[in-house]
């Protein structure tokens, strides 16, 4: 079976690379990689790839960036020329960015089928781009691998037969766990100047919370109180650095004694930050899982989640962009008063291990 796997994002690279490692073992599958180039930073993608020892792609569509509609349509006829000339199988998506619905799409009118893991999740909010990518990359795939049994009953609710739905765990936990070695080996606290359990980790990117200087001005006063408690340490992503250097935003984070702002870090450096903080504030779902596997405590600046299993059973709660909220919760985390947490079923660090039988045994 030829298998075209795609990725495009940073968050699709942590996914693959597992997945990969384990396709090459099996005397049925031929993986080849496809690089849609839809990442923004080339710097950061190639030096993810290098980190997470990910194959050069066999394919490299180099799409670039631009807005949703006209990134999906160069996605899918460039992947359209890509599907004649290879005549895959199946193709392989993961997670829920542009490259995954638009290849999936060319798949679908090829009659390619299609594998979809971390299918199910939901945030229920259709004004994230992400949600409107699940839901049709899900309506239209062959074979399904939730993470979770609440994705699990989404799939169900929506339609779909537990013929296609297999139950796999978590992809990004088996990277988190293969990487612990080198995570812990990052020497990125001495470079910072901070020390274990002693700083706040934040990551902030969605267009929601930094591209309106109102709520992002929300966020940032919140900070300024966690801040005199424990320093910030703040990996600033492009969109959001162009936000802060705006006169009254950059005002508010010159006044803050207390936050370490750098430049965007690779998967180790980043991971040990999250590994060894005291509490992590993100608007990133993949954090959110992270951070529950760590048992480090997570406040999430966002209204709704596609991981409300984080906060069933884990370590997260959603504070939104309202500023007392989140100096309540920073507040009680240090106080020693937040739940403890548990790591959700299958999250083991053996999923890439689950989904390559699921996919050999595809009819």
């Amino acid at each position: 079976m030829k298998i075209l796997n795609i990725v495009g994002a940073r968050p699709n690279f942590i996914k693959i690379a597992p997945i990969m490692r384990e396709m090459k073992k099996s005397k049925i599958l031929e993986p080849v990689l496809v690089h849609t180039g839809q990442h923004y930073d080339i710097e950061m993608s190639s030096k993810f790839f290098e980190e997470l020892n990910i194959p050069e792609p066999d394919i490299s569509l180099e799409v670039g960036s631009d807005t949703h509609a006209r990134q999906v349509a160069k996605i899918m006829e460039r992947f359209d020329a890509v599907c004649d000339e290879h005549k895959p199988d199946a193709i392989l998506v993961v997670g829920d960015v542009n490259s995954t619905m638009a290849c999936s799409l060319v798949a679908a009118k090829k009659g390619i089928k299609i594998i979809h893991v971390e299918a199910g999740i939901r945030s229920f909010d259709r004004t994230m781009p992400e949600e409107i990518n699940r839901l049709v990359t899900d309506s239209i795939a062959d074979l399904l691998l939730p993470p979770s049994k609440d994705a699990v009953e989404n799939l169900l609710r929506e339609g779909h037969t537990m013929e296609k739905i297999r139950m796999v765990g978590n992809i990004m936990i088996d990277t988190l766990m293969e990487s612990q070695p080198k995570i812990r080996m990052s020497e990125i606290l001495q470079t910072l100047g901070i020390e274990e359990k002693k700083f706040v980790a934040v990551t902030l990117h969605r267009p929601s919370n930094v591209d309106d200087p109102t709520d992002f001005k929300r966020i940032l006063l919140a900070f300024t109180e966690i801040q005199k408690r424990l320093p910030i340490v703040f990996p600033v992503h492009p969109r959001t650095r162009k936000m802060l250097e705006t006169p009254e935003l950059k005002e508010i984070a010159a006044g803050m004694s207390n936050l370490i702002l750098c430049d965007p870090l690779g998967y180790f450096d980043f991971g040990k930050l999250v590994k060894d903080c005291r509490m992590v504030i993100t608007d990133s779902g993949g954090i959110q899982e992270e951070s529950t596997v760590y048992g480090i405590p997570c406040i999430t600046i966002r209204e709704n989640t596609e991981r409300p299993i984080t906060i069933w059973e884990g370590t997260n709660e959603l504070a939104g962009t309202d500023t007392e909220k989140i100096i309540d919760y920073a507040g009680r985390i240090l106080d020693g008063k937040w739940k403890a947490g548990k790591i959700p079923e299958l999250w083991d660090g053996h999923t890439a291990e689950r989904i390559i039988p699921c996919i050999e045994n595809m009819k």
